[in-house]
């Protein structure tokens, strides 16, 4: 698996310049809407690991995040969340929803979280190869064009669940996300997008039962509590 991971980041070092500005998949024109500065509007996309399964409406990290950053910015800001994000979402999925959605493009902040269900579901890698570009793309394009102010987030590893633990083999389970973030982490390092690691929190769901929530698979409230932890400093530098 990593001979295979070695040979598609070397493709993207010969098949890509990185001094290229990002453009829409479909090459439509970009234009930002400028409103209120002063209205901080964040994007959150991804799968049930964003919109937060089996835990309460305020308890994802994407709404943590964006009271916490009510806290530490300016009081007078006001804040818009959008969430877009569904239960068992592949990328191919996920890149659907976007387009079905139709979000703006004047977002201060857009986190990406993704690749768990193309992993669960034996979908090929190179796929998700192909896909999560398009969607760092898309994010990039939503956020004002601008790469500063995406984050991409790891994909937690649900083989250190209980629903993960009754897999066959739950090792090759955590080689396989092992993989998956290994070139999600390349792509944003070569490609100047802010990578957060949160997988090791999700490792430790074992040994911590109350980072898992009661399907005995998805994060739970504290689980998604220390994600903000990590992704918050980042988050405050970009928006100040």
């Amino acid at each position: 698996m990593k001979f295979f991971i070695n040979i598609l980041f070397l493709s993207i070092l010969l098949g890509c310049n990185s001094d290229d500005n990002p453009i829409s998949p479909q090459g439509e024109e970009i234009i930002v809407i400028d409103n209120d500065p002063n209205n901080i509007r964040i994007l959150a996309l991804g799968d049930s690991y964003t919109s937060g399964h089996n835990v309460c409406d305020t308890c994802g990290f994407p709404e943590q995040l964006t009271d916490s950053l009510r806290l530490n910015l300016n009081p007078d800001y006001t804040y818009n969340l959008e969430v877009i994000a569904q239960l068992g979402l592949t990328t191919n999925n996920l890149l659907t929803l976007i387009d079905r959605e139709g979000p703006n493009n004047n977002h201060d902040l857009v986190t990406l979280l993704t690749g768990v269900n193309n992993q669960y579901q034996n979908i090929l890698f190179r796929t998700f190869f192909e896909e999560f570009p398009i969607l760092v793309n898309k994010a990039i394009l939503l956020a004002k064009n601008d790469p500063s102010n995406v984050i991409v987030i790891s994909i937690p590893d649900y083989a250190y669940t209980p629903f993960g633990q009754a897999e066959s083999d739950p090792a090759s389970i955590s080689n396989e996300i092992d993989a998956y973030n290994e070139y999600i982490e390349f792509y944003c390092n070569e490609f100047g997008i802010t990578f957060i690691n949160i997988t090791d929190i999700t490792r430790l769901g074992l040994e911590q039962p109350e980072l898992v929530t009661i399907d005995d698979l998805n994060p739970s409230e504290l689980a998604y509590t220390k994600f903000v932890e990590r992704i918050l400093p980042v988050a405050i530098e970009k928006l100040q």
